[in-house]
């Protein structure tokens, strides 16, 4: 796959870096540091199309429901990388965000996964619809099946 390729398919991308302490004793990045990729890059989705300002506002906004990844190809130290993510399967309260990490040295996918996000009310400790102006912002990004 090439970095076009995997933009095409991930149209929020951040590029980041692997780090020394990223790696594990068996020499590479060690699972849960992939968790992080996807939390930075879902967080950074979140503010960028105003999901966040939500919780402040209205106590409405969203929530981790679960979440996976699959590991393709070990990354190690030095390498930059991209960190990509877009949008599936969106419905009233919840949407799946697909993510993956793309290795700029080997030019190569290291890792895919995917988390379900609902949208929660926070003030009544429930799942919630997600308000109109969010969902159809979700509507304008969402693609059929990225990555999969």
């Amino acid at each position: 796959m090439t970095e076009k390729e995997f933009r095409d398919l991930y149209p929020f991308v951040i590029e980041d870096n692997v780090e020394w302490d990223d790696m594990d004793a068996f020499q590479h990045v060690n699972n849960k540091v992939y968790f992080r990729y996807f939390e930075k890059i879902r967080i950074l989705y979140f503010e960028d199309n105003k999901l966040l300002d939500l919780v402040k506002e209205k106590q409405l906004g969203p929530i981790l429901a679960s979440t996976q990844c699959r590991f393709k190809f070990p990354l190690t130290y030095p390498d930059n990388i991209l960190i990509g993510t877009s949008i599936s399967d969106l419905h009233e309260d919840r949407f799946l965000m697909n993510y993956a990490v793309y290795s700029l040295g080997h030019q190569k996918m290291a890792a895919v996964g995917d988390g379900l996000i609902v949208c929660y009310d926070y003030a009544k400790g429930e799942k919630a619809v997600l308000p109109e102006e969010i969902h159809s912002v979700l509507a304008t990004q969402a693609v059929s099946n990225a990555g999969k």
